[in-house]
């Protein structure tokens, strides 16, 4: 059984990142993982250093990184985007362990954001389906 991390960004205007969690939780049970520990973080620009912290468990065989990054009047979305991407990256590489990225955006309005609601459950398969194949690697 793979045991996961789950890290759940806050800040989104309309609560989709909940969402996004119960369908990561409903995955991960229909998969047969288990979700270790959830750290709950107040943005997608601080995903990684709760990804890392997780990452270096050794219960912890995958992160899964759920949030949602909702476009404004400035480019500043983009730059959240960019820095919780390289920052998660790095964490996986580091740390040798599957970092699955569903953080959506950025560019997006509350209703697109809405409609990527099944990304939770996405990145929560990913890092099932990363661990198990770099299990034997």
């Amino acid at each position: 059984m793979v045991t996961l991390g789950l890290v759940v960004a806050q800040y989104a205007k309309s609560g989709v990142t909940h969402e996004m969690e119960a369908a990561a939780r409903e995955a991960a049970a229909e998969r047969d993982a288990e979700i270790r520990e959830t750290v709950e973080v107040p943005g997608a620009y601080d995903t990684p250093l709760a990804a890392d912290r997780l990452a270096r468990r050794s219960d912890i065989d995958a992160v899964a990184v759920l949030g949602a990054i909702v476009t404004g009047d400035t480019d500043h979305d983009q730059v959240i985007a960019d820095a919780a991407a390289q920052g998660l990256t790095d964490v996986s590489l580091e740390r040798d362990t599957p970092v699955a990225f569903g953080v959506t955006g950025p560019g997006m309005s509350a209703a697109e954001a809405d409609e990527r609601i099944p990304k939770g459950a996405e990145a929560v398969e990913s890092a099932i389906d990363l661990a198990a194949e770099l299990e034997d690697v």
